[in-house]
């Protein structure tokens, strides 16, 4: 039976020989045909002359006056005065501590400029990764491609510009199917998006019919046991863009990112007939509001709690440090409410 794999965002040397099996996205232009007809022709002008491919480095030193051959790896897209926003894991190399995140990259327009960008700030927890162009070379690429004022819902049409596979640049045309999904590749919920994906478009943008952003592309299922191969998927999924919004503003910003701290550790057990989130250990700033081992966990503010991934997504997406949240617990046969101050963490 073939098994099913989840291409991560945090690339281990185990997971660097999956980058050009398991991710990202779209070479086939006909993914969905009707909504390729309902995007708007100038929205997919603006997002392809924004889209940029990532340049991997072929140079080799033993030879150090002959070019290496031009290969792309992943694919980004330029906001705004020069900053490039793309995937972690697409830059990411090999060291002998570890993967580390170049500080300088090349990058690829879609009128075949090769520039140089620096790095700007990085994120390892939502894999997202900014870099920016030098003064000089702005103007070679002017179009920018804002993030959309509005989160998708599930159905709304979104398209994608990339280099799949290192080919490109070509688009796919799907829907979104899913705008809150979990995979254990980072913390965050995920954006399903049913469109054409393989390899190459990581860090490329996921867009809505009229070329705002509504996300980074992050990874695809794939079902095969053999990982030495090219596979392509007809579901991806992105980063959404209100949380790559929090981590390139902080970037370029100069400010450090921090996320909320609740300070618990969680459990799933059976509530009657339903499964529900239990705090399996207790730590600040939750221990001094008065939550105890063994709750179980119902709701925050007026969310209901429905599993650990959902409650950390919370935290991430509309909390900020400090901020005071109600969180209520069910504790033998009482339903209790308590006022949590959040932390830094």
């Amino acid at each position: 039976m073939p098994r099913t794999c989840v291409c991560l965002g945090a690339w281990s040397p185990h997971r660097i020989s999956l980058l050009m099996s398991c991710f990202l996205v779209a070479f086939s232009l006909l993914s969905s045909s009707s909504s390729a007809d309902t995007t708007d022709p100038e929205a997919i002008e603006r997002a392809k002359r924004a889209t940029v491919g990532i340049l991997e480095d072929t140079q080799d030193p033993r030879t150090p006056d002959k070019p290496g051959r031009i290969k792309i790896r992943g694919t980004g897209f330029h906001l705004r005065d020069g900053y490039i926003i793309t995937a972690r894991h697409a830059v990411e190399k090999q060291s002998p501590t570890g993967a580390v995140v170049p500080k300088v990259i090349h990058i690829l327009t879609t009128d075949l400029h090769e520039l140089v960008v620096q790095m700007v700030g990085e994120s390892p927890y939502l894999d997202v990764v900014v870099y920016r162009l030098n003064q000089k070379d702005r103007p070679l690429l002017a179009i920018s491609t804002p993030f959309a004022g509005e989160p998708p819902v599930v159905g709304s049409d979104v398209f994608t510009v990339g280099y799949p596979m290192g080919w490109g640049p070509t688009m796919a045309f799907g829907r979104i199917g899913n705008a809150n999904t979990f995979l254990q590749t980072v913390e965050s919920r995920l954006l399903q998006a049913d469109l054409s994906a393989c390899s190459g478009n990581s860090g490329g943008a996921l867009f809505n019919r009229g070329g705002e952003v509504i996300g980074i592309m992050h990874a695809v299922i794939q079902t095969d046991k053999d990982e030495s191969h090219v596979f392509c998927s007809q579901m991806a999924f992105a980063i959404p863009g209100t949380l790559v919004t929090r981590i390139v503003s902080a970037a370029i910003e100069g400010k450090p990112l921090t996320f909320s701290k609740l300070g618990i550790h969680m459990t799933a057990v059976k509530d009657g007939t339903k499964w529900r989130t239990a705090v399996k250990d207790v730590a600040e700033p939750a221990k001094t509001a008065g939550i105890q081992k063994h709750d179980i966990l119902l709701a925050i503010e007026d969310t209901e709690i429905l599993d650990a991934a959902q409650l950390k997504n919370y935290l991430i997406e509309q909390t900020v440090p400090g901020q005071q949240v109600r969180i209520k617990v069910r504790r033998a046969d009482a339903d209790l409410t308590f006022t949590v101050t959040l932390a830094s963490g």
